[in-house]
């Protein structure tokens, strides 16, 4: 994605991990009985599908993975079926940048009838968020968070979907709690073919595996 200016605004994204990152809110409980359901055999990609963003890297099953190789810019899956929920759901999988330096998972995925998308490790390595709030990016909006990544090493990443709240985990640290009442929810231009589900990588190879999802309630279709 564009790259934006390091000089003049280090300090401003400095200020903002530092923010609070929503308002408390109580833990959701998975619906009575709700088992996490797999998206990935380990074996194949099934219904996921290469996303033919241009420039992209192949995207194959290794040793368990899925790995998008290198892109330029981006390199991607995208899910050919009707995606599990569009809210009062959770998802997860575990992801590693293989090699690079920008975002190794941008997991696009259905809220009610729009979509976002939750960047991890992007502008330079280190920035996540959500991908869009009100038209702005993870970079420009409240859930703009800063972590340190290693590559070659596996990080456990949960979102989770419910009415006018988005919450998001790497391994135990909770970066993304932001209402999202009255809020315009969307994505960039540069993923519109990751949705309604995809995971994409950014000049960077990446690994995927255990991606699995659960409900937090009803099974849900996008409201009229």
């Amino acid at each position: 994605m564009r790259r934006l200016p390091v000089s003049g605004i280090l300090v401003a994204l400095l200020a903002l991990s530092m923010l609070c990152i929503g308002a408390d809110k109580p833990e959701a409980k998975p619906a009575d009985g709700a088992a996490w359901q797999s998206l990935f055999d380990g074996k194949s990609l099934g219904k996921w599908k290469s996303t033919e963003f241009g420039g992209q890297g192949e995207s194959t099953v290794e040793n368990g993975a899925i790995v998008l190789n290198h892109g330029e810019p981006l390199t991607g899956i995208t899910w050919s079926g009707e995606p599990p929920m569009h809210m009062n759901y959770e998802i997860e999988l575990e992801a590693q940048r293989v090699d690079g330096s920008d975002f190794f998972c941008g997991l696009t995925i259905p809220v009610d009838k729009a979509n976002c998308s939750l960047i991890i490790g992007g502008w330079g390595g280190a920035l996540c968020g959500i991908s869009n709030l009100d038209d702005n990016d993870a970079a420009n909006n409240e859930t703009t968070k800063l972590h340190e990544f290693k590559n070659k090493q596996w990080y456990h990443i949960r979102m989770r979907v419910e009415p006018e709240h988005l919450s998001a985990w790497i391994d135990d640290e909770q970066i993304v709690n932001v209402n999202t009442k009255d809020k315009k929810i969307g994505i960039r231009f540069e993923v519109e073919l990751s949705k309604p589900l995809g995971i994409a990588s950014y000049q960077s190879s990446a690994a995927l595996k255990n991606i699995q999802w659960r409900p937090l309630g009803p099974a849900t279709k996008p409201a009229k």
